[in-house]
């Protein structure tokens, strides 16, 4: 899965009718929602605004809306363009002036997909992992072996708390996790502790 990293635009002419497309970042559904109501609101004569969204690689939750086109020829398409690129925690949404010709439905899903499309052409993308979340509380004497760990481990810090001790809350990558969990329950008579939490998502 991957995510983009700036919002992009693109705009389809087909048989008079002009699609105006938007590819946003959004990591819920209400961020979609501002989203499309600022786009409402710069394109308010517009006949349609269309949409589809993929949000929260947790627990995915995609969506997507016609606003009045025929059934699966508008928000489906544009969704679809997102799967088809692996996006998440990304929306998109084509608005439409009317042009005077019917495109019918196959020209439907074509133009609003082929928008889609051209937005996420143009966008720039980074990675999203699976990972493990682990706390680990060690003794500031120990801050060197930890460092070592981040580096072995390619642990990233999620949260971090300095007062006798120092707790830090660690994402690791899914496929090292175990072995990071062996090596640091090897570390426990140098007073280092750690748990397992749950599993997540980041971005790299």
């Amino acid at each position: 899965m991957k995510t983009i990293t700036r919002n992009t635009e693109g705009t389809l002419r087909e048989l008079g009718s002009k699609f105006l497309g938007f590819l946003f970042c959004c990591e819920n559904e209400a961020e979609l929602r501002e989203q499309l109501d600022q786009i409402k609101k710069e394109y308010p004569d517009a006949s349609h605004h269309c949409y589809g969204y993929r949000v929260d690689p947790n627990m995915l939750i995609e969506f997507s809306s016609d606003d009045g086109e025929p059934s699966g020829t508008a928000g489906l398409p544009i969704l679809n363009q997102l799967k088809s690129a692996e996006l998440i925690n990304t929306g998109a949404v084509v608005v439409r002036y009317f042009g005077g010709t019917k495109l019918g439905k196959a020209g439907l899903i074509q133009a609003y997909g082929g928008t889609a499309e051209l937005c996420i052409s143009e966008a720039s993308f980074k990675q999203i992992i699976q990972v493990q979340l682990m706390e680990i509380k060690y003794p500031y004497s120990q801050e060197n072996l930890i460092q070592k760990l981040e580096l072995t481990f390619d642990l990233t810090v999620q949260h971090s708390e300095y007062l006798e001790e120092i707790t830090k809350v660690y994402a690791c990558p899914i496929d090292k996790s175990q072995k990071c969990a062996i090596e640091l329950a090897s570390f426990e008579h140098l007073s280092i502790q750690s748990k397992m939490l749950h599993k997540s998502y980041i971005s790299v």
